[in-house]
């Protein structure tokens, strides 16, 4: 059974070479060199209610975790209706013989309680086939009105334990929100949890917003701002819901900011007397240092994860392409020799890629290649696909999609590294300018 199980865990090893798949005895760890896989089957029931009060709760909170493992695409939820023996105890031993009967190869189980606003909620995941817990169960304690950040929590824990890998489902997007026709678009800048839910509105719709980042710790946003006529890089606190303009001087257009790693620096794009290049700004003292002197255009910045190297684009080459150097300055190194245009790079938060936008042969897509510019792959194709965003551990990509004609909205997408799984995210309204948050504290 390790190796059916193991077998069916997709997108961990997208670019791994092809070759055995195995698993190691003991406690389920599981280690994947193809990526020709199918979905892992589990089984999550409606956790038991310990208080009255929690007998709500207990059956979302089992449908949040069954819906963040199936939206990865690496599980597949066993649906209760095939259940053999009803779950009613959260520390009655397991009958693990029903549960093989129905090919359930994980088992997910948990408990809660309610007293006021405060819930505590029990969970253990298992290897049926084993017959064992995957380490030992666990608790956490939050308000009622954060359940879902709970169960995205133990979702977390539970991919954690079953692939090796840090989860992503703890954590938020922000992004422009647009309503109104293409010829009069609204947009304001929101936050939502990553699945869609919790919308906050950040900014109102009286000026033009574009291209909001986090910060490494999520609880700041970086965006462009047209509220004085030309474009400015803002600061907002995302708690507070206060901001502030980080100005480089009077008269200049600044754009496409990002943070460091340390959160305190950003890097940018300015235009002045007719140049677009990057600068460094300290956002405590404004100090600025200017990275490029060229007269192409040189823009959409994104740090390597420790810090030291930039990745951006430029057209100094005749045509928009990737470029690497150190975040001191220096001569860049061009990265992509592909057919097209290339831009909006961003570095993986694992270091191991940089994703982006290509346009070629009146198509858009989003890929991914190595560091170096090797093993380009292409991951999406459609009208209009741009500005990737990375998950926090680095196996899901989201962006921006616009549909063709007069009628045409944005909307937001994910696709797995491996080019699987491609599937739309719930909003509200129209949606562009993704940009995940790192996993929440």
């Amino acid at each position: 059974m390790r190796n059916a199980l193991a077998t069916l865990l997709l997108g961990l090893a997208a670019f791994a070479p092809v070759g055995a798949v195995q698993a190691q005895e003991g406690p389920l760890r599981i280690e994947i060199t193809d990526g020709v896989i199918e979905p892992l089957p589990f089984a999550v029931p409606n956790f038991v209610a310990d208080t009255p009060a929690a007998s709500q709760l207990a059956a979302e909170l089992s449908r949040v975790i069954a819906a963040d493992l199936t939206g990865s695409g690496l599980f597949r939820e066993i649906p209760q209706v095939a259940y053999i023996s009803p779950y009613t105890q959260f520390d009655a031993p397991v009958n693990f013989t029903d549960w093989k009967a129905i090919n359930a190869q994980a088992l997910i189980t948990g408990a809660v309680s309610q007293a006021g606003d405060r819930i505590t909620v029990r969970f253990r995941a298992y290897d049926v086939f084993a017959g064992q817990e995957l380490g030992s169960g666990l608790q956490l304690s939050g308000t009622a009105d954060g359940w879902r950040r709970i169960a995205h929590k133990m979702a977390d824990t539970i991919y954690s334990r079953l692939t090796g890998e840090g989860g992503y489902f703890d954590s938020r997007v922000v992004f422009v929100s647009e309503t109104g026709p293409k010829n009069d678009r609204k947009k304001r800048l929101a936050v939502m949890d990553y699945d869609g839910f919790n919308v906050q509105y950040l900014t109102n719709s009286e000026s033009i917003v574009l291209a909001p980042r986090f910060s490494p710790t999520g609880d700041r946003v970086l965006y462009t701002s047209y509220e004085t006529g030309f474009p400015q890089i803002h600061v907002l606190d995302v708690g507070r819901v206060e901001r502030r303009i980080l100005s480089s001087g009077s008269g200049t257009m600044t754009f496409a900011p990002r943070f460091a790693p340390n959160g305190q620096t950003i890097v940018y794009s300015q235009t002045d007397g007719g140049n677009t290049d990057l600068f460094a700004m300290d956002i405590n003292s404004g100090a600025a240092q200017r990275l490029t002197s060229a007269p192409s255009i040189e823009t959409a910045p994104s740090f390597s994860p420790d810090g030291s190297q930039i990745v951006f684009e430029s057209d100094r080459s005749g045509g928009s392409q990737l470029y690497v150097m150190p975040v001191s300055g220096g001569e860049p190194r061009r990265i992509s020799f592909g057919q097209g245009r290339y831009g909006t790079p961003v570095w993986s938060p694992r270091g191991d890629y940089i994703a982006f936008t290509k346009q070629n042969a009146g198509r858009f897509h989003i890929g991914v290649m190595r560091t170096d510019g090797s093993e380009e792959r292409l991951l999406t194709a459609s009208f209009l696909d741009e500005g990737p965003t990375w998950a926090p551990n680095g196996r899901v990509i989201m962006f921006t999609r616009e549909t063709q004609g007069a009628s045409g909205q944005a909307r937001l997408y994910s696709v797995d590294i491996s080019g699987r799984n491609l599937k739309p995210v719930k909003t509200p309204d129209g949606a562009s300018d993704p940009s995940w948050s790192p996993l929440q504290n």
